[in-house]
Order: C-alpha cells, then sequence, then structure tokens
C-alpha cells in the first residue's frame, strides 16, 4: 500500500565510500528546509532529517547451541550474509541500512566467561564485567553501572484495559532495517531469516515483526501516517494534518533535535563510558526499542481539541503560534528543569520536548573525544521511531501474551539510541515530570503532562548495538 501511495524522497547521490562502524548511523541522510507546514520550501528555516519511508525492526531469540565453536560457526555465518546484504544494497536509505543489536540475554546465556586473552580483556573476564560501564551514572549511586541495563517501566506507563503489566521484553537480538524501498528491506530480511543455506535464518527463532513507516509529505505530498490512518478506518485519522510526518501532527526528526555525528556513540562524549579509547564496544551505542499505542481521538477531539492545546502539551505550555496547515515543524524553545517548574507553577502542566530538554542536551560546551566542539544544549540521542498500524505486531511467535490482533491501530514502535540507557531512564523520567532532584506536582497521566495521557505502552526492551566489526555475535571469538 505504501509503495502506491508515496514516492520516494528525492535523496542526493550517495558517495561511493566504505560503510562506517557506527551501525546506528543512517548514512546519507537527507536534511531539507521545511517551512511551517513542514513542506521543503526555498523560504523554509527549519532543518528536518527525512526518514525512510519503510522501517522493519525483526526480534528473534537464538537458535544455536551455548558452545564456543557453535557461536563461532553461528558469528562467520552471519558476518558472511551482512557481507554479501552490503555488497548488494548500500547502507543508506536509497539501499537497505541494517543495525543488529544484542540483549542482555545474549550476553548472559552464551557469554558467560571469557576463555582468551585479547588487548581489551583479561582471560576469565565474565559476565557482566566485559560491557561498557556507565561511568555517569556509577558515580552518582555508588556502585558499578553498566551502559546496557535492563528495562524498566515508568511512572506515565500504561497499557490498554486488559492488556496487563507492560511486557520487559528478554529477546536475544534485534534487527533494524530502514530503507525507501519495500522490496530491498524484504530482499534483507530474507537474507537474515530465510531458511536457506546462503541465508541466515538457521540461526534465529523470530518472535515478531515490526512494521512501520514515517513522513512521505515533505515534498507538498500526502503523507504516509494520514493517508494509511484513513485507509485502514482509523478513529481521528481525519484530524491528521494532510502532510503530517507522524499521526500526532508533528515533525519529529527535527535537526536540532537529534544528536549531530557520532555524539550517540558509547566514546564520543568524555566521562559517560570506558570505551574511549580502545574499547571492544567502541563507536558502538545503546538502543531503546518499545512499542505505544497512540489515541488518535483523544488528542485531536477530547483533550487538545484547538491547535494551541496541542502546540502547548507537545512544546510548552504558553505558547501560541498561529496555526499552520499540514504537518507542523516548530522549533522547540528549549527550557532548563527550573523553568519547567516555573511554567508548572504559572500553567499548572508542563509540555513533552520542554520537559525533556535539559536531560537529553549538554549542560555546558563540551569537546568530544574526537575533538568535536558542542554549544550548551546540544542534543544526545538520535531518535529513530516510525508509526505504525501494527496491533500490536506485524507478528507474533505468542499472540496471546502479546494480545495480537488483525484489527489496525495506530501505534509507535519507538527506537531512540543513546550513550547508555542511563542517559534514556532519566529523558523518560524526565517525560513523567521525575527530575533527579525534585518531581513535579503533576499526575503523569493527565492532560497536564505533556502528551503522556494519549500513550498506551505495551512493551520495552534495551540492546546493544556494537560497532560495525563486532556486529555479529558480538565476544563469541574469545570463548573458549
Amino acid at each position: 500500500m505504501i509503495d502506491t501511495m508515496a514516492k520516494p524522497p528525492d535523496r542526493p547521490t550517495a558517495v561511493d565510500s566504505p560503510p562506517i562502524q557506527e551501525q546506528y548511523i543512517l548514512q546519507n541522510e537527507q536534511v531539507v528546509m521545511v517551512d511551517g507546514s513542514g513542506v521543503k520550501s526555498s523560504k523554509g528555516t527549519i532543518a528536518v532529517r527525512v526518514p525512510t519511508l519503510h522501517n522493519h525492526v525483526i526480534t528473534a531469540r537464538l537458535n544455536v547451541p551455548a558452545k564456543a565453536k557453535a557461536l563461532q560457526e553461528a558469528q562467520h555465518h552471519l558476518e558472511s550474509t551482512l557481507l554479501d546484504l552490503e555488497r548488494q544494497f548500500p547502507p543508506t536509505a536509497t539501499g537497505v541500512a541494517t543495525t543488529v543489536a544484542w540483549g542482555l540475554p545474549y550476553f548472559h546465556h552464551y557469554i558467560p566467561t571469557l576463555g582468551k586473552t585479547s588487548g581489551f580483556f583479561k582471560v576469565g573476564t565474565s559476565y557482566p564485567a566485559y560491557l561498557p560501564v556507565d561511568l555517569k551514572t556509577s558515580k552518582t549511586e555508588g556502585r558499578t553501572v553498566y551502559a546496557l541495563q535492563e528495562a524498566r517501566t515508568f511512572p506515565s506507563d500504561q497499557p490498554p484495559p486488559g492488556f496487563g503489566p507492560v511486557r520487559l521484553e528478554q529477546n536475544d537480538v534485534a534487527v533494524l532495517l530502514r530503507s525507501d524501498s519495500l522490496a530491498h528491506i524484504k530482499a534483507a530480511q530474507n537474507a537474515l531469516f530465510g531458511p536457506g543455506r546462503d541465508q541466515a535464518g538457521s540461526l534465529f527463532k523470530v518472535t515478531s515483526i515490526r512494521q512501520g513507516f514515517s513522513g512521505g509529505g515533505f515534498y507538498g505530498q500526502q503523507g504516509l501516517p494520514s493517508k494509511l490512518a484513513l485507509a485502514a478506518n482509523i478513529p481521528g485519522a481525519q484530524s491528521i494534518p494532510r502532510q503530517s510526518q507522524g499521526f500526532l501532527g508533528f515533525a519529529t526528526t527535527l535537526d536540532s533535535n537529534m544528536g549531530p555525528g557520532n555524539i550517540a556513540s558509547l566514546e564520543t562524549l568524555p566521562g559517560l563510558t570506558n570505551q574511549w579509547s580502545n574499547g571492544y564496544f567502541k563507536q558502538g551505542t545503546t538502543m531503546h526499542l518499545s512499542h505505544l499505542f497512540q489515541d488518535l481521538v483523544t488528542w485531536y477531539e477530547q483533550s487538545y481539541p484547538r491547535y494551541a492545546d496541542r502546540v502547548q502539551a507537545m512544546l510548552q505550555p504558553g505558547l501560541s503560534p498561529a496555526p499552520a496547515p499540514g504537518t507542523l515543524a516548530l522549533q522547540p524553545p528549549g527550557q532548563s528543569e527550573a523553568e519547567v517548574a516555573k511554567g508548572v507553577e504559572r500553567y499548572h502542566a508542563y509540555g513533552h520536548t520542554g520537559s525533556m530538554s535539559d536531560v537529553d542536551s549538554t549542560t555546558s560546551p563540551t569537546t568530544s573525544n574526537y575533538g568535536k566542539a558542542y554549544p550548551t544544549g546540544t542534543t544526545i540521542p538520535v531518535r529513530g521511531d516510525f508509526d505504525t498500524l501494527d496491533n500490536p505486531f506485524h507478528y507474533t511467535s505468542d499472540p496471546t501474551a502479546d494480545h495480537y490482533s488483525e484489527k489496525p491501530a495506530a501505534g509507535l514502535h519507538f527506537i531512540q539510541f543513546q550513550p547508555t540507557i542511563g542517559i534514556f531512564n532519566l529523558v523518560r523520567l524526565s517525560m513523567d515530570g521525575h527530575y533527579p532532584d525534585r518531581t513535579l506536582p503533576v499526575e503523569p497521566r493527565s492532560p497536564h503532562a505533556g502528551i503522556n495521557s494519549v500513550l498506551q505502552t505495551t512493551h520495552r526492551q534495551n540492546y546493544l548495538v556494537p560497532p560495525r566489526r563486532h556486529r555479529s555475535f558480538p565476544l563469541a571469538e574469545f570463548l573458549a
């Protein structure tokens, strides 16, 4: 349906260069200047990254014995398949970008102890001591905290009625596929999870397939969220702005709200982890993956019926910009924690992006380990979330536990890359008005707490994204 509805973005010609080590960075990504309606314009003043039209995530458990030889053979098998895939499609939006991420169950079960010495680890290093250390959180908590942590729930997390508690998943691996071409994604999915001898499917037991979309309206066309929601008869779909990048009507990939370059890597910012300058996971990052339903009727018709209401909920209270047609590209003003607290005193409310801007950014001028200077307020995480009609997934190996339904539903597969899960937790808590030194006097699921009241979380899991050189069964080469 998407391929019949949306014209692929007009991407610049990709430079013929080898893939970079940072798996999470979408190479040759396009940035366009848009006007307030979110459409590319010569008079545009807002920089927006153009996301891929198609996004798929496949989660799996391993179908490999927990033995050194079997894991090392699997490591070579998967890496060979990935290299063949890259020879066929460049790791760009016009090709297919593949990101392989590994969950704590993989490391805990398959890499209990390193039996070989290396320039990275001592012989006998056991789980989890070989994982990257979150230096900042460790100092704060007075104990060793690792960059990859188990997923947790948050104050505003609330699944739909009858769903049960949020599912904190235990997958071994997740593969993110991004492309403007569905055919390219299907080819990559077949190569990695197909049953053939030259495919890697024998290594995995797939637990879920999550499909989704983003954008499509930057060139004045009707965006995919509006088109697909209307086609699926989603309640509230008629209110989605025509060019909208996402179901809630706002541009979500503002360049200023996305970490620049490799800032989200484990080793880039001084003092965050122990991966500089010779860490095994250097040029890797952490990834949070979750699924949320989005209540469009409450968003557009009940709690926030006016444009100004939605602007204040998404950004911060007190703003009243002129209504703009189409998708809404508004540059958030940025707030300190003290300013958010003052806003609560005055308006008894806070906004979504405003609540997080002091937590997800550099708090002072910072020079990276690579010599790059970042001004105060530079965003650190990189988001890769995309809308979906999955309910909650396109495919699940456990339909009962996941409450699978064939009925389409407005949802979001949320993906965020950041140097440590500790950073993600701080950002997510601030979204609920919980800061390290104070808690705002606003009920986290009330209509006065940003967009929380229209979101219903069902699943969460955290992953470690190794650098490209170690993306296939990381650390297996050190097993004896």
